[in-house]
This record gives C-alpha cells, sequence and structure tokens, in this order.
C-alpha cells in the first residue's frame, strides 16, 4: 500500500463527502479494494464504517449554516434504516464481483439521472412528499446495505429531483441520512466479515479532516455547478469501475454510453429549462 496515495485518496473522500453531500463510498470502495488491497467484502463493510463516521463530523459545520433540513432526513434515514441494515446481511451471499459491477452500473444510472434532471430549487413550499420519501430510503437503503455505498449518489438526486431541495441543502441532509444509513449497513456486516481497525482508524482520520474542509467549500460553489459536477463525476467513476471488473472493450462501450447519455440528457436539460 502506498501511504502517501491512501492519504490523499482518503482526504478526497472527505472533501467530496463534505462538498457533494456524496461520493464518498464511490471513493473508498476503489481505494480500499485498488491501493490498500483489500478483498471486496472487507472492503464494503470498511467503506461503510469510513463513510458513516466521516458524514456525521461533515454534518456539524452544514447545521450550524442552517442547511440541514433535519425533518426530512430523520424520515428518510428511518426508512432507509431497514432496508441498509437487511441489504449488508444480504451482501454476503452475493459474489463479490457482481457486488462491485452492480455498483457501478447504479453510478452510471445515476449521474445520467442528475444530469437529466430539472432544477427544482426553491420548490420546497407546501406538503413533503412523505410516501416517496419513505419508498425511496427503503429502496435506496437496500442499496446502501448490499452495495457498501452510503447513499450519497442516489440520496442527493433524490432530495434534488423527488423530494424538491435545493441543491446546497440536499448535500447538507444527504450527509445527516448517509451517516444513519451507513452505520445500519455496517451493522449488518458485523460478525460475517472482517475489519481492520487500523485501516479504518486511518482513513477515517483523513476523510474526517477532509470532510470539514469540503463542507466549508459549499456555500462558495453554485448549486448548478455542483449538480453537474456530481453527475459527471458518478459517470467517471462508474466507467473505471466497468472496466477494472470487465474487459477492456466492456470499459470503452460504457465508456461511449455513459457519454453519450450524459450528453443527451445534459443537451435535454438545457432546451427544458
Amino acid at each position: 500500500m502506498s501511504f502517501v496515495a491512501a492519504l490523499v485518496l482518503s482526504l478526497a473522500i472527505g472533501v467530496s463527502l463534505g462538498l457533494l453531500g456524496g461520493g464518498g463510498s464511490i471513493l473508498t470502495v476503489p481505494i480500499l479494494v485498488y491501493v490498500v488491497a483489500l478483498d471486496a467484502k472487507p472492503a464494503i463493510a470498511t467503506s461503510l464504517l469510513v463513510v458513516g463516521i466521516t458524514s456525521a463530523a461533515a454534518v456539524i459545520p452544514h447545521a450550524r449554516a442552517g442547511r440541514v433540513s433535519f425533518g426530512m432526513g430523520a424520515a428518510f434515514g428511518a426508512a432507509s434504516m431497514s432496508g441498509a441494515f437487511v441489504g449488508g446481511r444480504l451482501a454476503h451471499a452475493i459474489p463479490s464481483s457482481v457486488l462491485l459491477i452492480a455498483f457501478a452500473l447504479m453510478m452510471l444510472v445515476t449521474g445520467v439521472a442528475m444530469l437529466r434532471g430539472r432544477a427544482v430549487a426553491g420548490k420546497t413550499a407546501g406538503p413533503r412528499p412523505w410516501g416517496r420519501i419513505v419508498v425511496s430510503g427503503v429502496g435506496i437503503g437496500l442499496l446502501t446495505g448490499v452495495i457498501g455505498a452510503g447513499g450519497g449518489f442516489l440520496i442527493v438526486p433524490a432530495l434534488v429531483l423527488l423530494c424538491g431541495l435545493p441543491m446546497t441543502n440536499a448535500v447538507a441532509t444527504s450527509l445527516f441520512v448517509i451517516a444513519i444509513n451507513s452505520l445500519a449497513g455496517f451493522a449488518g456486516y458485523v460478525g460475517t466479515v472482517p475489519v481492520d481497525p487500523r485501516i479504518a482508524g486511518f482513513v477515517t482520520l483523513a476523510a474526517v479532516v477532509g470532510s470539514i474542509a469540503g463542507a466549508r467549500l459549499a456555500d462558495r460553489v453554485r448549486p448548478d455547478v455542483l449538480r453537474r459536477g456530481f453527475a459527471w463525476f458518478v459517470l467517471a467513476m462508474g466507467v473505471f469501475m466497468v472496466a477494472r471488473q470487465t474487459s477492456l472493450a466492456v470499459g470503452a462501450a460504457a465508456a461511449a454510453v455513459a457519454g453519450l447519455g450524459g450528453w443527451v440528457a445534459a443537451r435535454s436539460r438545457q432546451r427544458t429549462a
């Protein structure tokens, strides 16, 4: 393991979480697998612990700035906790390669959806869509436990596109939900997958430092820039993981499809905005 590479990338995990409200697990799982050289399932379990603690730390500066919707976050988190725990219990029966490919494909779909979705800032008035919050929370929680993602790359789009939160508030509220989801998902792995406390502690400490810095930068970046940057980042990481788990040809095809889908989604959004 390259200590310097692991340190820099762990800081990037925290910056991604603090600034974008997601992306932590998208970075953590590949880092733990390809840099730290953990097997997929210990990497996923460790990722859930790291991201849960890091997200909880990142919530603090966002909460002080008044960006966290605790009511919606609590409802979303409560709905997703059961799904995350069940997903963590189910994951040990699924082959590691399948988990990683499912992780990557979900990122590609989500990235395109974020580019395609119209901005909804300012539509938070009126009754909350509690039914959609509960259903999407359970579904995202299940995916969180199964594929080891804290859920931010799904929670942020759900809060923006389905629940009508402005991007900056969705980022902050997502961190609150991610902390709950990740720790519930990790609980589902306890006793079935070994976790090295030294690796988990090292990555977590660096990520927490990065998350605080990322949260402080959130007010300085325009929400639409955040959304587009988040979407393209997710697409890029999805292509990388498909390429690593499959052949070069399949990875190239995934890159082409992701690029075309992202371009079409972005153009469609521009025409309907």
